[in-house]
């Protein structure tokens, strides 16, 4: 399994962005995926996940009403649409698919990351 993510970039506070985690190789269909997002001299920390089934959805409070995580089965694509972004959600942004189809706010249950795209929010 592959994963790129793509669809970052500079963005001022309050615009939106939307990235996109396509998956080649095997399908994910089986699978919870989820965003992760590491800031420069931070931990890499939970954004949201999407579970095997598209049927729930997990935020991490920070992001909770700005951020929406979805998934197109026939695309092969998880895609995390930001709204009203804030320079604190400046990082580099990470999909990954989970080991089972069990979503976790643990990056050591996903066991297939994508390169990361650089989301760069101005004040």
């Amino acid at each position: 399994v592959q994963l790129q993510a793509y669809g970052g970039g500079l963005v001022q506070a309050g615009g939106y962005l939307r990235l996109s985690c396509a998956a080649s190789g095997r399908t994910f269909s089986n699978n919870a995926m989820g965003w992760f997002r590491q800031a420069p001299g931070k931990e890499r920390e939970f954004v949201a996940a999407i579970s095997w089934n598209g049927g729930s959805l997990h935020y991490d409070d920070s992001v909770q009403g700005r951020f929406t995580i979805s998934r197109d089965y026939a695309k092969n694509t998880v895609y995390l649409q930001m709204n009203s972004l804030k320079p604190e959600d400046t990082a580099v942004y990470y999909c990954a698919r989970s080991i089972g189809s069990s979503w976790s706010i643990h990056g050591n249950r996903y066991n297939y990351w994508g390169q990361g795209t650089l989301v760069t929010v101005s004040s």
